[in-house]
């Protein structure tokens, strides 16, 4: 009886890591998941830029949100004028690993 009892509990951890229709879940990208890879890349790159923006006279730091997905980076926030609207944009396209920048900053 016993062994039997260990065998169903080993049979239901082996089934553990299949997730809805049988897929296996884990590190693999989809549609909607980055892969884990992607997703340090994406954080290396994000905390580059936002060290890039803090490292910028000309900028606020604490006002510019920095966030990136597949290499994809989104700048939001507000600025003073418009001139460090560009200049945010600009510090953040000179990071390696950067594909392009989404723009969302806005002048106070």
């Amino acid at each position: 009886m016993r062994c039997t009892k260990v065998a169903i509990l080993l049979a239901c951890a082996a089934l553990l890591p299949l997730g809805a229709g049988g897929r296996l879940t884990g590190c693999a990208a989809n549609e909607h998941h980055q892969s884990t890879g992607a997703y340090i890349d994406d954080s290396t790159i994000t905390t580059k830029v936002k060290s890039a923006i803090l490292g910028d006279p000309d900028l606020h730091v604490m006002d510019i949100g920095v966030e990136t997905y597949n290499g994809v980076v989104q700048l939001s926030g507000f600025v003073d004028n418009h001139d460090q609207i560009k200049q945010a944009e600009t510090d953040a396209r000179k990071i390696e690993g950067v594909k392009s920048v989404k723009n969302d900053l806005r002048v106070k």
